[in-house]
């Protein structure tokens, strides 16, 4: 929810008194989430747009907003922080903005989700070769280190959407030695899901 287009934490001057008292008072009785995202083709994108909308149905004021355009985390009362996964990690301006903002991360509710080839539900890659890459799969180095420092209510993964442009031709080639699909493998309907987790978790923080 936005009060005449004013982004939480910004009130215009010219905004009359009694509308930056209305503004303020909302600020403090409405919950605000943040999804901020890290996106290397669209994906990623596209799961926060989608988690942010979810939660607004749920009576949830949520935005979704690149890293790299987030000034602060403050004015947000939690935060879902999502990055596409290349080369086995998360973008650089991820883990910089996870850096950057720990400090106040670590006051506020948090949870991470990754976009890859390889979802906790959905993948890529035919069903038996899912099974058994998510029977391989540990947390990194870099999500252990990226628990430790944000104390995340939870972690998830999601297949992305993937074209053949996106890969260089070894990856190309393990892809088709594997029996991989190009096209957009996002599952909504576990996407939607966890969002309405994370907004009956926030009803129950707030007490709304």
């Amino acid at each position: 929810m936005m009060v005449s287009g004013i982004r939480p934490g910004v009130i215009p001057q010219a905004v009359p008194a009694a509308l930056r008292t209305a503004v303020l008072l909302w600020e403090v009785m409405v919950m605000v989430v943040l999804v901020a995202y890290a996106t290397g083709h669209g994906s990623t994108r596209g799961i926060a747009v989608r988690i942010a909308d979810r939660l607004r149905q749920r009576s949830v004021d949520a935005r979704a907003c690149a890293v790299a355009d987030v000034l602060e985390v403050s004015s947000y009362e939690a935060v879902v922080l999502g990055s596409a996964i290349h080369g086995g990690k998360w973008l650089p301006e991820a883990r910089q903005f996870a850096v950057r903002n720990a400090a106040p991360l670590r006051e506020r509710p948090v949870w991470l989700f990754s976009v890859s080839t390889l979802g906790d539900e959905e993948s890529m890659f035919p069903p038996r070769v899912a099974n058994r890459l998510r029977g391989l799969r540990k947390e990194t180095p870099e999500m252990t280190q990226m628990c430790r420092l944000l104390h995340p209510r939870e972690h998830r993964n999601f297949a992305g959407a993937i074209t053949r442009s996106h890969w260089p031709a070894i990856g190309r080639a393990f892809f088709r030695v594997t029996g991989g699909r190009y096209g957009d493998h996002r599952n909504w309907p576990a996407i939607d899901a966890w969002a309405d987790l994370i907004a009956s978790q926030l009803d129950v923080k707030s007490g709304l």
